[in-house]
């Protein structure tokens, strides 16, 4: 059902939420774990989701700030279809406070708000029409967080999946279960998951506390439920470098997704109100020793030029050469396919765990 949300914003279009929950005369948002309880006519935290007449409505349903073609690498996603390409969609506004955010042009503009975050209009027929004709093999919802648009995302990917795209997300993961479930119901196998540091990084920093509980336990349910999980942890200074920090982030990855859950060391740049000097290299290299230490298997160091040792996979059991990657794209691959989520070592036979196809 498609309703008016606003007569002064002409043919702006709202669709009605499966995640609406009655609260009287408000209604509860259930996407994310805000739960915004929102008066009629209040919008949410993220500027998107609204109350209409005593309904959850997305009123920024369709409306995108951006549609490219881009690389499987660059969300990042090493072991899930590397060297293929998807479609990548975004809408407005975002669910947490970064003060860094590097894409702040759009997750911090709310929608449709001085004549600002509208871009254009795409059904989501129309956009997987125009995936299969740029003839790419994927969807990915990226750029902001896309759990602030979560049921547009839902339909795109059951009409995605059903026309044989895989469907991925590049999000901080603060979904409720039930949004979740959605996701992966829809189609959604790949999870590129921010985790953005300790305790104190989500209470003083994402104005989210108790959020890192959330999205760890979000990862888990998602790698219990067979998708796909990759972890990117940006290393801001003043912010999650300390050693303490540092530490509890490893070790609560590794504890609860496992040594072969592949992470992503990344490095951070001034953006938006944040004016940090870019992350110290020798702060990355010693994060990537620390995390190896630990025992995981798959450690990228991304944002940094030069030196393909930090992007490429190698085996943790022999070092040989498994992926060899350049410029967000796989340029070697040395790898015997042995089912459909995992792949073998030419050299030792050990078992890469990877999801999707890759190129032979």
């Amino acid at each position: 059902m498609e309703i008016n949300v606003d007569s002064k914003w002409v043919g702006v279009l709202g669709r009605i939420s499966r995640f609406g929950i009655p609260v009287g005369d408000a209604v509860q948002c259930g996407v994310c774990e805000r739960r915004c309880v929102l008066k009629p006519g209040a919008w949410g935290f993220c500027g998107n989701y609204v109350n209409v007449d005593g309904e959850l409505v997305l009123g920024s349903y369709g409306w995108l700030s951006a549609v490219e073609v881009r690389p499987a690498e660059v969300k990042p996603f090493f072991h899930y279809w590397p060297g293929s390409r998807a479609l990548t969609f975004s809408g407005w506004g975002c669910n947490f406070t970064c003060p860094w955010c590097q894409n702040w042009h759009l997750s911090k503009v709310r929608f449709g708000r001085g004549g600002r975050g509208m871009g254009s209009y795409f059904s989501p027929d129309e956009l997987v029409g125009l995936a299969l004709t740029e003839g790419v093999e994927g969807l990915c919802a990226s750029f902001h967080e896309p759990g602030v648009i979560l049921d547009y995302v839902l339909d795109v990917f059951e009409e995605g999946s059903r026309r044989g795209l895989y469907c991925c997300v590049v999000t901080n993961a603060f979904f409720t279960l039930d949004a979740l479930r959605a996701l992966l119901d829809a189609g959604c196998d790949g999870f590129s998951i921010d985790v953005k540091g300790c305790p104190e990084t989500y209470a003083r920093f994402m104005g989210a506390r108790g959020g890192e509980e959330v999205v760890l336990r979000n990862a888990e349910y998602v790698l219990e439920e067979g998708g796909h999980v990759e972890v990117v942890f940006l290393v801001v200074p003043g912010a999650n470098d300390l050693r303490e920090c540092v530490e509890w982030v490893l070790r609560e990855v590794k504890e609860r997704l496992g040594d072969d859950v592949p992470l992503h060391v990344n490095r951070y740049f001034p953006a938006y109100k944040y004016s940090e000097p870019p992350t110290p290299l020798e702060t990355l290299a010693w994060v990537r020793e620390r995390a190896r230490e630990l025992g995981f298997k798959y450690v990228y160091v991304g944002n940094v030029w030069g030196g393909e040792e930090l992007i490429n996979t190698y085996c943790p059991s022999c070092g040989a050469l498994l992926i060899r990657r350049h410029h967000y794209g796989v340029s070697e691959v040395n790898l015997k396919p042995v089912d459909s989520e995992g792949y073998e070592c030419l050299e030792c036979g050990f078992r890469i765990k990877l999801k999707g196809k890759i190129p032979s």
